[in-house]
């Protein structure tokens, strides 16, 4: 009688499944939803919006700068006034102009 000697099935089923869910594991740690690569979108993603809220908050503090130089208890209006009828070259109905 001949006996061949040949591993169990068992046994690399197990190894073949092993090494299965080993691969499995491995690529979604790299590629999956929270792999390396979706961390390191999510953190250029993040440093791009932070660079886009930092040049809107400089934008609106221009803007509030622009509207506080405009407000009612820093700007003389009737010398606006004055000033912008001397320039459109506009008459005071209080100024009498002989010619």
């Amino acid at each position: 009688m001949t006996h061949r000697s040949r591993p169990a099935f068992g046994v690399i089923a197990f190894f073949a499944i092993a090494f299965g869910l080993g691969l499995y594991f491995a690529f979604a740690a790299v590629q999956g939803d929270y792999g390396l690569f979706r961390r390191a979108e999510v953190e250029l993603e993040a440093a791009r919006l932070g660079q886009e809220l930092a040049e809107l908050e400089a934008e609106i503090a221009r803007m509030e700068n622009l509207t506080r130089r405009l407000s009612d208890e820093s700007l003389d209006l009737e010398l606006l006034d004055e000033r912008a009828r001397d320039v459109l070259g506009l008459i005071r109905s209080d100024e009498i102009v002989l010619r």
